[in-house]
């Protein structure tokens, strides 16, 4: 069994402690929070010693040979050439473009055990991070394995010639590169309307690079909304989640597998909650999903938006849907909590800040509001953990840590954290 995967050049190559393209052989013990495969082997300088490899598309439990491309300081970076034993979680990725397009990590990984990796890095996020050991919940898997992506972001080169349109690669980067795209007629993980639509989106963009239109290339939009696919960014779309209807610009950000959403909302409601406060400020609110799917469940709901667009989204939601307990206001970065009038001490702030985390300035606003209870909805649990110690700090105490698994077959994943004021 082989894989063949790309590599970096030989350029200014650090031959410290191995040779470019060394070959090794290694068994691979756990996985990056990347999806990575992580292995050691002896030190070439000090065999008592162990140096980490790591290695793309290798699984834990497997025996691997691998190539080495990078030398850093505290490890090295390898290509998997070939399985020698491999695991028993180990399947046949669905996408032929599986390892050559950086897309996807776990396609070659039984989707069982792809959520019992997906716990354990949230465990040890938790503990390097945020210095907490901390019961975590298994994931709560996605509906659909595959055809759930509502959303994809193609992307295109200018051709060098308008002979070369003809064959334009529209698609993805290339696994391991920052500027090389693959040809991507098809993504597995999209929704079949997106695969339907795409195949004439790639001939209209070709057709117009034939004629010179496109200087710099530039990056597709489709949008599956209930349904109807756009590839229009400034149309407004409408998602049904549950029984609620909420309509945005395309180019807007939503949550991307519409199949969880239910059960994904309902958690963070119930977990918000259960907290007994009487009112709900949802702090990054967007067009409203979780300040409206909560709002039967509270007296009071407040959501928070620096885009006034996205606010405006979110009234004309709210009034669509009969929730007349919802007001929406655009805040100021720098006065995020500003005229809030619901008591600190009976409300819950629910957060779900961009894949950066919370910066400074919003949790010493947050702290110093106080709220009773926060419920942090994550894309990154890296950056989720790291802003959970300051939490530590300010007097919450975690009380539950649940993973989503909204992104199957690659290594992103959605986790909600819920704190109470200790």
């Amino acid at each position: 069994m082989s894989l063949r995967v790309f590599s970096v050049g030989k350029n200014k190559f650090n031959s410290d402690p191995f040779p470019y393209h060394a070959e090794l052989e290694l068994e691979i013990a756990s996985l990056t929070n990347l999806g990575v495969g992580v292995g050691r082997v002896p030190h070439p300088a000090d065999p008592a010693a162990r140096w980490v490899v790591m290695v793309p598309f290798a699984l834990p439990g497997e025996r691997v040979r691998a190539r080495v491309f990078r030398n850093h300081k505290n490890f090295s970076e390898a290509d998997l050439l070939a399985v020698l034993t491999p695991s028993p979680d180990r399947i046949e990725p669905v996408c032929p473009l599986f390892a050559r397009c950086g897309g996807c990590q776990y396609q070659n990984f039984a989707y069982p055990a792809q959520l019992a990796w997906k716990r354990r890095q949230v465990e040890e996020l938790l503990q390097r991070m945020a210095d907490t050991t901390f019961p975590v919940a298994p994931v709560i898997g996605s509906p659909r394995e595959y055809g759930y992506r509502s959303k994809i972001t193609p992307h295109f080169h200018a051709p060098r010639t308008p002979e070369a349109a003809a064959e334009l690669p529209i698609g993805f980067l290339r696994q391991g590169t920052r500027f090389d795209l693959l040809d991507v007629p098809a993504c597995p993980i999209a929704t079949d309307a997106i695969n339907a639509r795409l195949a004439a989106s790639r001939a209209h963009v070709r057709a117009r690079a034939a004629e010179g239109a496109y200087a710099r290339g530039g990056t597709l939009l489709l949008r599956d909304a209930s349904g109807h696919v756009t590839t229009d960014y400034d149309e407004v779309v409408t998602e049904t989640v549950g029984d609620l209807k909420l309509r945005f610009l395309a180019r807007d950000f939503f949550q991307n597998n519409p199949f969880i959403l239910p059960a994904f909302t309902a958690y963070a409601r119930d977990q918000a909650a259960a907290s007994g406060a009487r009112f709900l400020v949802d702090a990054y609110c967007g067009s409203g999903l979780f300040a409206l799917t909560a709002a039967r469940a509270f007296e009071q709901v407040a959501g928070i938006e620096i885009s006034e667009s996205s606010i405006a989204f979110a009234r004309q939601n709210a009034a669509a849907n009969g929730l007349a307990n919802v007001t929406f206001q655009a805040g100021d970065a720098s006065a995020i909590f500003a005229g809030l009038s619901f008591p600190a001490a009976d409300t819950v702030v629910l957060i779900d800040p961009p894949r950066k985390g919370c910066d400074e300035s919003f949790l010493s606003q947050l702290f110093g509001y106080s709220p009773r209870a926060v419920v942090y909805v994550s894309c990154d649990p890296a950056t989720q953990m790291r802003d959970l110690k300051s939490f530590l700090a300010a007097g919450y105490e975690l009380t539950a840590v649940q993973p989503f698994d909204l992104f199957p077959q690659t290594r992103h994943l959605e986790c909600v954290i819920t704190l109470r004021k200790a």
